[in-house]
């Protein structure tokens, strides 16, 4: 019972973790439509959770420290590996392919799946309570 409640979980919550990073992901490319030569970036959720649910880290990499002194780096996110860059529609004269248009439709279209997330999740854990409190 335990694991079949963890595996239904653990898949809401991969999918809410993808669904946050690539609403970051957007958000960055909103705030840098002006930034000359900046290359708009998104992922493919579909791949993306199914390689995060196999338990794959698709080209994720982490610095190494090779010597005492170094610093240890950022750790690498676990969707890293997923960033592509956007297809360019069109070029711009200063080089940005950020679409205004297009990285606002898919932030509302992601902002959309995450709270039809939330609203599942919600249900299962309503759900979950009923079937405890009716025993």
């Amino acid at each position: 019972m335990l694991d079949q409640l963890n595996s239904e979980l653990n898949f809401t919550q991969k999918a809410l973790n993808l669904r946050a990073y690539r609403q970051e992901l957007l958000a960055s490319n909103i705030a840098n439509a002006d930034t000359p030569y900046y290359k708009a970036r998104d992922i493919d959720f579909k791949s993306a959770l199914d390689n995060a649910i196999a338990g794959r880290t698709e080209g994720a990499l982490s610095l190494a420290r090779t010597a005492p002194g170094h610093l240890a780096g950022e750790q690498a996110s676990e969707f890293s590996g997923a960033l592509k860059y956007r297809t360019e529609y069109q070029s711009a004269v200063d080089g940005n392919t950020v679409n205004m248009d297009v990285e606002r439709a898919a932030f509302g279209e992601n902002s959309l799946h995450i709270e039809a997330l939330l609203t599942f999740l919600r249900g299962s854990f309503k759900t979950l309570q009923t079937a405890v409190t009716s025993q």
